[in-house]
């Protein structure tokens, strides 16, 4: 069976054991106050899951109700679930409440690697059930003695993560490269997919957004979900296409889904099987050590709680430093050193990502953990380093990706009709669009600058510099983006120069990584961020590290890695009709307008393979002032980031072109397209009114 791949000599034995020890706690009474109800949770949460592990083993979910699996659902998550984590000890406020400063949050941190065992049951991983008991067990035995020294439990702590990481690490990076271990790709492809109940298989948390979500798919006829995954798939082979990439070398992509959509996803899985790639699906990352501050990549389904996921983003607090990151690297290098054949044939990820949710505007809790200062650059290290060592497995001139985005009913009601925008939104003619960018491309080489004001109480007053031409009949600037590795069809954009970037950028509200930002400002200099701000919360201390962790990624600076004019008009205007702008994913929002990407260009680590616009010129502005410095020192050279800030229309002035010849060339004014050429794009806000 797969889970056996995963577990050692003697594994079933330490389980039993440690399950037994736990069982014994039921009854001890050696814990003092206020620890005592804690250990008592935790252990009967353990007792839960062997349970779940056992029902699992002998598949007795086989023949239940939906009714049953939804009542067994809803107890897995009871108490991290919407409003009922903040009484829960996953809380960090509530746990430094009821434990005290120090204790709350580290047995906090303990109660979220115990939630991990949930999915780890449903895959009948022993190796992952038994560390983590064995971490809550040796924890409990230092209260037995007495209240420890919170440096104790912290060293415990440390020494599970340096001791695991040879484990933890290495089987993070085979979930993403082996197709043998296809657990969640054996249910989408073998179940009844008429039958909701199939959701429960996976152990995630399940809501009505997944259970209508594919109630609705399943009353799809075939040809639509086959319309739909081709979209999805050829987008995915037309960007190898167009990089010039030769995808026959490959034998394996990794799919990334949220849960609902796997009639869609078994089509493009069989889609991918005639291109002769195995779809990899790998989960959401459970261990700490495998996750990251700004979102884990993976199949998952409806959040129980985004709040939770924001207060525990920082949780590495507790033990990350120097040697550590040193360990963790040298768990990824011999990782991919043993796996390197898998990683050879990797094509790269085909993403389908999910919007419709309600915005989550996070508060911010002061009990929550929180990197130091020297501990944001630690991640910051790992980060740039742990990706050289992709790239030198996975090379980035060697993989690709898609992505596409789809509604779920969350939405509200009028859900089918967004759904239905939302597919021909996604395959709208991409050939009149190549041929209406590439009038805004001729006239953007043009350019020594681009300058973008807004309109009303936008503060944007930006001006972009723009790389040289040598060979005007033979290079452009701008990649002409139609529907392949970036689904809705709908921009140009290129890799500007830092050198002369300089200004504000300003949007008042927008949604990025999960998170909606409030009156989000940005000051750039020479083409870096120097000043940034918001209004989520009153304090601008808080306003800063909420920039800083999610759109810097806790860098000090980042450069403007992307500028791109959207032209998707008739997303925008869908987005009103219905009144989903603030529910966009950054997918199509980016389409809607202008937008400056901060961090890492497009291109990053495949500046060097030539790309082509459809008119077969050779797109040259492929590295700035920062990724040219991969010549002499990778570490200097990228970011491992990349987040599209975009200004919608009704928020913009004007943009124009400064010609080398001393000329302005309006492209957008008051919010609508001018240029020649161009104007067929206001059409669809002619037909709003």
């Amino acid at each position: 069976m797969e889970h056996e791949m995963w577990e050692p000599n003697g594994i079933r034995e330490r389980y039993e054991l440690s399950m037994e020890r736990v069982r014994a706690m039921g009854t001890e009474t050696s814990v003092a106050a206020p620890f005592y109800d804690y250990f008592q949770t935790m252990a009967a949460f353990i007792g839960q899951m062997e349970e779940l592990t056992k029902a699992i083993g002998r598949d007795a979910f086989a023949t239940t109700s939906l009714e049953e699996l939804k009542e067994h659902n809803a107890r897995l998550y009871e108490d991290v679930a919407g409003e009922a984590y903040e009484e829960s000890y996953a809380c960090p406020e509530t746990a430094v409440l009821r434990l005290g400063e120090g204790y709350g949050q580290l047995l906090s941190f303990v109660y979220t690697q115990l939630r991990g065992m949930i999915v780890w049951a449903y895959e009948q991983r022993f190796t992952d059930l038994t560390i983590v008991t064995e971490l809550f067990i040796e924890i409990y035995n230092a209260f037995e003695e007495g209240t420890p020294k919170l440096s104790r439990l912290k060293d415990i702590l440390y020494w599970y993560m340096s001791d695991y990481c040879e484990v933890f690490v290495p089987q993070r990076v085979r979930e993403q490269l082996d197709p043998a271990l296809s657990f969640a790709r054996d249910i989408v492809c073998k179940a009844d997919l008429t039958d909701v109940r199939y959701l429960y298989r996976f152990g995630e948390y399940i809501t009505e957004n997944e259970l209508e979500m594919s109630r609705f798919l399943a009353a799809l006829p075939q040809e639509e979900i086959d319309a739909m995954a081709s979209t999805f798939t050829e987008g995915y082979r037309m960007g190898f296409v167009h990089a010039g990439i030769d995808l026959s070398r490959k034998r394996t992509v990794n799919i990334r889904y949220c849960l609902g959509f796997e009639r869609i996803v078994r089509a493009a899985i069989g889609q991918f099987e005639a291109m002769g790639l195995k779809s990899i699906l790998y989960r959401e990352a459970r261990h700490s050590i495998n996750r990251k501050p700004q979102g884990n990549p993976g199949y998952q389904s409806t959040s129980f709680s985004k709040q939770y996921a924001y207060d525990h983003r920082e949780d590495g607090a507790l033990y990350l430093d120097g040697k550590l990151v040193e360990r963790k690297l040298k768990a990824l290098r011999s990782a991919y050193e043993e796996y390197q054949e898998l990683a050879a044939v990797h094509a790269g990820p085909a993403v389908m990502e999910i919007f419709g949710e309600q915005p989550f505007l996070p508060k911010n809790s002061p009990k929550a953990l929180k990197f130091s200062e020297k501990q944001q650059e630690l991640q910051v290290r790992y980060n740039s380093e742990a990706g050289q060592i992709v790239n030198k497995y996975i090379p980035g001139d060697e993989r690709s990706f898609t992505i596409i985005a789809y509604p779920v009913p969350e939405i509200g009601p009028r859900f089918p009709e967004i759904f239905a925008e939302v597919v021909k939104i996604n395959t709208l003619d991409y050939h009149l669009y190549e041929k209406i960018q590439q009038k805004l491309i001729d006239a953007l080489d043009q350019g020594e600058s681009v300058y973008i004001r807004g309109a009303g109480e936008n503060r944007t007053d930006l001006t972009v510099r723009l790389s040289a031409l040598e060979d005007p009949k033979k290079e452009t600037l701008f990649e002409n983006c139609v529907a392949d590795v970036n689904i809705p069809v709908g921009e140009v954009f290129t890799s500007p120069r830092l050198a002369g970037t300089s200004g504000i950028l300003h949007v008042s509200e927008v949604y990025l990584n999960e998170l909606q930002y409030l009156d989000l400002e940005i000051t750039l200099e020479d083409g870096r961020v120097t000043e940034y701000r918001c209004k989520n919360f009153s304090s601008e201390e808080e306003n800063q590290k909420l920039i800083r962790t999610h759109i810097l990624f806790n860098h000090e600076s980042l450069p403007l890695g992307e500028f791109a004019i959207g032209t998707n008009t008739t997303a925008y205007v869908a987005a009103k009709k219905y009144g989903i702008g603030d529910k966009l994913p950054i997918l199509i929002a980016e389409k809607m307008g202008p937008h400056f990407a901060l961090g890492d260009t497009c291109f990053s680590w495949s500046e060097d393979t030539p790309t082509y616009n459809p008119d077969g010129k050779r797109m040259v502005a492929k590295e700035n002032e920062c990724s040219v410095l991969r010549k002499e020192d990778l570490s200097k050279a990228y970011f491992n980031c990349h987040t599209d800030i975009t200004i919608p229309y009704d928020e913009l002035d004007c943009i124009r072109v400064n010609g080398r010849d001393g000329s302005v060339l309006s492209i957008i004014e008051k919010g609508r397209f001018v240029l020649p050429g161009t104007k067929e794009l206001n059409r669809p806000f002619e037909e709003e009114t």
